[in-house]
């Protein structure tokens, strides 16, 4: 954990996004615990209080759901920094309207009355709201955000700063939220006592989100950007290296064989002919082109080590060198060393 928290300290762009995901478990928990308390005080009635959060829950599932499929609409148009405001200013609006509900009760009690609700009704409603489109913001945009926010980062940044934000960030922000009204409480009394400093705490904690998640674009963008090219570069090197690779493919194959001829003074010589595969005639060094596929071969047995036993002679009859090759060729000339005839 010290390893984990060092590292935090030492990269800004690991620790801007702890504090996103700190700060999100510090905001939940502050608004939500608060305003339990109130949903408590309006609906006493177990009966009350349960047909009134199996309505929450079928509500949350189908904003969430909603939101999902506009999230696809957000990130490709306003891209990835508007999508990371969302949910704490959401946070924001809600929650500054929850607090003034809760803390000025009594001020608006002859307004309220007029539209027929208490103050502490419609606290319970914007509440209600306030974790209805948090909670749904947070799984179709936080989240993906988060995940994200890893993608341009090289390995080793990557899997240390996911390790430190596991392992020392989402502990405490789900605890810190805990633990600030614990102290709170025992400070002031009581929860409504500290109603006032739990509003004040919370707008401090989504504005330093904000700010976090705007330095966090600031540099997530440039990276990205970086990313792209490099993998673009490396597409097109691949792309390069396979259409040489077919290229060097279709090139057609050339095998050899073991001819001998009689050169201009009158030795023996051999020699490996290239030959085309299907038949494709290649031109010799005396500029006379052969398909040895098509020519009737013999074999005949030498001891000579220069020329190899069992040797392939092709028969040839080109017009400038008739009768060059003979049908069967001495033995004891070819077994001898070269010498020039008489």
């Amino acid at each position: 954990m010290v390893d984990s928290a060092k590292f935090l300290l030492n990269s800004r762009y690991v620790r801007d996004l702890a504090t996103l995901v700190v700060a999100y478990g510090i905001s939940i928990n502050l608004v939500e615990v608060t305003w339990k308390s109130k949903l408590k005080a309006q609906f006493p009635s177990p009966n009350e209080y349960s047909a009134f959060m199996g309505d929450f829950s079928t509500y949350t599932g189908i904003v969430t759901f909603s939101m999902m499929l506009l999230s696809r609409y957000i990130f490709r148009k306003y891209g990835w920094g508007v999508a990371a405001t969302i949910t704490p200013t959401v946070l924001l609006v809600t929650g500054v309207a929850f607090f003034a509900l809760v803390l000025g009760s009594d001020s608006l009690t002859p307004v309220m009355t007029k539209f027929g609700v208490t103050p502490l009704l419609a606290a319970v409603y914007v509440g209600a709201m306030q974790n209805i489109f948090s909670k749904s913001a947070k799984y179709s945009l936080f989240d993906p955000c988060k995940e994200m926010a890893y993608i341009p980062l090289d390995e080793d940044t990557k899997v240390k700063g996911k390790a430190a934000i596991d392992v020392v960030c989402n502990p405490l922000g789900k605890s810190g939220g805990a633990l600030i009204q614990q102290v709170l409480i025992l400070g002031f009394g009581s929860l409504a006592n500290s109603t006032p400093y739990l509003g004040a705490i919370l707008l401090a904690t989504v504005v330093s989100w904000l700010y976090a998640a705007r330095s966090l674009d600031r540099q997530f963008t440039p990276l990205v950007k970086k990313d792209l090219k490099s993998k673009l570069l490396e597409g097109k090197l691949s792309a390069m290296s396979r259409a040489v690779s077919v290229n060097l493919k279709k090139r057609p194959e050339v095998t050899y064989r073991f001819t001998s001829k009689l050169n201009e003074q009158g030795f023996i010589e051999g020699c490996y002919v290239p030959v085309m595969v299907g038949g494709t005639p290649m031109t010799q060094t005396d500029g006379n082109s052969v398909v040895l596929s098509s020519l009737p071969t013999e074999k005949i047995e030498t001891a000579n080590p220069d020329i190899p036993d069992k040797a392939v002679v092709p028969h040839t009859e080109s017009s400038n060198d008739a009768g060059l090759y003979p049908s069967e060729p001495d033995a004891e000339l070819l077994s001898s060393e070269s010498a020039p005839a008489n």
